[in-house]
């Protein structure tokens, strides 16, 4: 099962709309599962098979939700990353102190083009 969480206020690659985090499966199968066929970009376009994209993860905290949690990884990484492309919610857990909740933690892989030396 695939979850999506919206996190308000993040705008998405290319405007418009709050960033999309995608939890559970890959990216290429949800577009097939979604659009019966391979992945394409926004309407219609083809896949760039000729970018190398580079994937770290990363765990972001909040002492709110797991929502600000994961925005807070994403947050911080586009600080020093450029052209992020895909963010996927690989975790989700909480840390906890005398039975309480002291801070929601989101294990996140963000992706980015990978640019070679020139």
């Amino acid at each position: 099962m695939i979850s999506q969480v919206s996190l308000p206020g993040m705008a998405a690659p290319g405007g418009g709309g709050a960033l999309q985090l995608l939890r559970a499966g890959s990216i290429m199968g949800v577009r097939e599962q979604q659009t019966g066929g391979p992945a394409a970009g926004p309407e219609g376009e083809k896949s760039m098979p000729d970018s190398v994209y580079k994937i770290i993860e990363l765990v972001g905290t909040s002492t709110e939700s797991w929502e600000k949690a994961a925005g807070a990884a994403v947050t911080q990484a586009s600080k020093s990353l450029r052209d992020l492309r895909i963010v996927e919610v690989e975790r989700l857990d909480m840390q906890v102190q005398n039975g309480k909740v002291k801070a929601y933690r989101a294990k996140v892989k963000v992706s980015f083009k990978f640019e070679g030396k020139k």
